[in-house]
Order: C-alpha cells, then structure tokens, then sequence
C-alpha cells in the first residue's frame, strides 16, 4: 500500500463545500474519488484536512489517500488533473510514510479572509472578496485580535452546538490593509465549524465601531454565541495552509 499528500487548490464558488453528500455530486472530496477511482479503476477515498463550507476556497487544501500500489509520477498532477474540472487542481502531490491521515496528522491550519471596502464591488475580485463597503478601523481590529489569540474555548465562536471539544489555540490574527483592500490571516490549531467566518464578523463589528474590541471576550467568557459577531459569507475565505510535523 501506498499513501499520497496531495496539495489541492479550488474555487468554492460553484460548489457545495469540501465533503461528499448523497444529496449532491457538486462536493470537492465527491469529485476527487469519483475521478481518481475513474482512473484506477478501482473505489479510491481521499480524506481531507478538514472540511470547507460551501462557497469557501482552497490555496492549499491537504489530503491523504492510499493506493495499493505505486501510482506514476506525474498521476495525480497530470492525469488525474485533466480529468478535473477547471476549478480544481492538484498542485502537489507527494508519497509519504504509510499511516500519514490528512486530517489526523495535521498541527495548525492558516485561513484568509479578503474583504473589498470600496463603494462599489471590485470587478475582478467580487467573487473571491466580501464586498463591505465601510470605513474600517484598523487598529481597533487589531486591539480586538489581540484577545482572541491564545488558548480559549471558542463555543461562542461556532454555528455547531454539538462539537465534543471546543478548545482552540490561535497562534495569531494578523489584520493589513491597503488602499480598499483589507486581508485578515488566522493562523492557529483548528477552527470550528464558521469560527473564521464569525471571527470575521466580530473584528468588522470592532472595525466599524459596533462594539469595543474588548467585547470579543464576551462570547469567550460566556460561551455564548448571540455575543459574537455576524457571520460573514463564505466568498471571502480561503483556506490557505496546512501544516504537519
């Protein structure tokens, strides 16, 4: 047996997130196994890092699949690539020890967030930016991050009621910005099912005046999600980086 690391870039756009549903064919993970088992001819299981919701895009989504033997060397980036759609690509693929799991062996992920604060939408970037089109305090952001950072249990931080733990480490929130475009960067151990998104809409509220960066500490205290911030949409967020040992 053989296990690949693939390095997968998409465009969430036209998708319903990263994880194979029986409702819809239009999933990344339902793609990549029917193509790659296609090809092999056999059933095949790619096993993500972690799952993007539906509209939300990969730079550098990981996976991890087995195969019994050794596959050529340009299989995955060649062949299996053009039989992908256009909006889907493995950028990296590479044979590592048996046992490696994508999701399981992963230490720390990094997400983008990209947002267009100009009066009007970007032509170009309108589908991969959150058009906020409000005067945005930086500073204040980066005050209300600060709190954030460290080790907390971010139950106010999710959408999903029901996750076993909830305790998280955020190495660092960096928060830049250049004429219209404002970028912010997690950076930590994991996030929760929509944390980056709410996170998100926490700092824009800090940004906006809407409540003092101090505030965010409130849902961390309460675990309370009615105390965090808005959920931002999905076409702004990238997931940009996973990392192993």
């Amino acid at each position: 047996m053989r296990t690949y690391k693939l390095t997968i870039a998409y465009d969430g756009g036209g998708y319903q997130g990263w994880q194979r549903q029986t409702n819809t064919e239009r999933t990344i993970q339902g793609i990549l196994e029917r193509t790659i088992s296609s090809q092999t001819g056999f059933p095949v299981e790619v096993n993500g890092s972690g799952r993007t919701d539906a509209g939300v895009h990969a730079l550098g989504q990981t996976a991890s699949v087995v195969l019994p033997g050794q596959a050529e060397e340009d299989f995955f980036t060649g062949e299996i690539n053009e039989a992908l759609p256009a909006d889907i690509r493995i950028i990296d693929a590479q044979l590592v020890k048996n046992g490696f799991h994508a999701r399981k062996s992963a230490v720390a992920k990094r997400y983008e967030y990209h947002i267009d604060t100009g009066e009007k939408p970007d032509v170009f970037t309108r589908r991969y930016t959150y058009h906020f089109p409000q005067k945005l305090d930086l500073e204040r952001m980066k005050k209300a991050a600060a709190y954030l950072t460290g080790t907390h249990e971010f139950a106010g931080y999710t959408d999903k009621k029901d996750e076993k733990s909830t305790k998280r480490t955020i190495y660092d929130i960096m928060v830049s910005g250049q004429g219209s475009r404002v970028n912010l960067t997690f950076d930590g151990t994991g996030f929760l099912y929509h944390m980056v998104r709410i996170l998100t809409g926490t700092l824009l509220e800090a940004g906006t005046y809407q409540r003092t960066p101090e505030s965010v500490r409130d849902a961390l205290d309460t675990k309370d999600r009615s105390r965090a911030g808005f959920l931002a949409p999905a076409r702004g967020l990238f997931l940009r980086e996973v990392r192993y040992d």
